[in-house]
């Protein structure tokens, strides 16, 4: 191990939570400063302060939408998102024992995405959040139960038994739109399959939110539980850990939190994947410290990729999901070079 390893590792997760915290705060009031109106942190601050009846200023009608109804509520959502998918990687990870397992594992993402399409489809938007939500919530009971089918769940049939329903969860969508799909609806479908905030309200903000607090503080308190499988069943079983119920309701909290996510975002990949590494190399495994720090930095990473998707190209938004993807991939490809250069 480096010196710079060391000294990084010296850190408590307090200070890199602390960091953590503050460069969130501060990249949320920069990243909705950024697009074609002029607006600073001083108008975010005040607008903010102003709707909450904290005092602050009552800007221009047209700015005030800008930053109250169009770019806070868009950034809040990516935050929340991008939270939600990392810590749901945490748990995936720490469950199945497999470094390459993300929120996306059990087909929730396909079943999300099938859901999703089917009422884009039918032209009935306004559900869309609810049929993304029911068919992550579909493929993971599929899932688990094909899973047990043969017997008691375990890490590696959950992992087989989560292929083969994403699979077929993504070919039934891609008859769906190769056989519905007409005009202006391939664009709409395209663009959600590949990950998008750009439709994201207060309402997004409450659903992703709501799910962190009901879902994600749970699994923060269960950290110690989750170290105890680092070593595999027998010894978190020696842990005077019920294994098998711990599991359940650690994959249905991971799927009920990523259901959630993909129903106001669309499917974002990567965000759960490599976040979870990068932060181990700061705190180490202990999951008391690796599940808030995760979080935080999943929040603080898809807030800057979604700036980026609907500026760098402006006024053409580009998917937050090819972002993630062309960042995460080379990233995650570092990541296990390092390891392998360091085993």
């Amino acid at each position: 191990m480096s010196q710079t390893d060391i000294a990084v590792r010296r850190l408590s997760g307090t200070a890199w939570g602390t960091l953590l915290a503050a460069a969130l705060v501060l990249s949320i009031t920069a990243a909705v400063t950024i697009g074609p109106a002029s607006i600073s942190a001083f108008d975010v601050w005040g607008s903010a302060l102003k709707h909450l009846g904290l005092g602050g200023i009552r800007l221009p009608g047209l700015l005030d939408g800008i930053v109250w109804d169009l770019r806070l509520p868009r950034v809040l959502t990516a935050a929340c998102v991008g939270a939600g998918l990392a810590m749901s990687g945490v748990v995936m990870q720490a469950i199945t024992r497999n470094a390459l397992a993300d929120p996306y594992l059990l087909g929730l993402s396909s079943g999300a995405s099938l859901g999703a399409v089917a009422v884009l489809l039918l032209g009935v938007a306004i559900l869309l959040p609810v049929a993304a939500f029911a068919g992550a919530m579909a493929a993971l009971v599929v899932t688990l139960a094909l899973a047990t089918a043969s017997g008691s769940l375990t890490p590696t049939k959950t992992v087989l038994a989560g292929l083969a329903i994403s699979s077929l969860a993504s070919s039934v969508t891609s008859f769906v739109i190769f056989w519905s799909a007409q005009g202006d609806s391939y664009r709409e479908v395209l663009g959600w399959l590949m990950g998008s905030l750009g439709g994201a309200t207060w309402q997004s903000v409450v659903i992703s939110a709501g799910a962190l607090l009901v879902v994600g503080s749970p699994i923060v308190a269960a950290g110690r539980i989750l170290d105890g499988f680092a070593f595999g069943d027998a010894s978190a079983a020696s842990l005077g850990i019920n294994v098998p119920a711990v599991r359940w309701v650690m994959l249905a909290a991971a799927a009920l939190l990523t259901g959630a996510m993909v129903a106001v975002s669309g499917s974002i990949g990567f965000v759960g994947l490599i976040l979870p590494h990068m932060v181990r190399l700061l705190v180490g495994t202990g999951h008391r410290a690796l599940l808030p720090l995760s979080a935080l930095a999943g929040a603080l990473f898809l807030v800057w990729a979604d700036t980026l998707a609907r500026s760098v190209l402006g006024p053409v938004e580009v998917p937050v999901g090819i972002i993630t993807a062309l960042v995460g991939a080379p990233v995650f490809a570092l990541l296990l070079w390092r390891k392998g250069a360091a085993a």
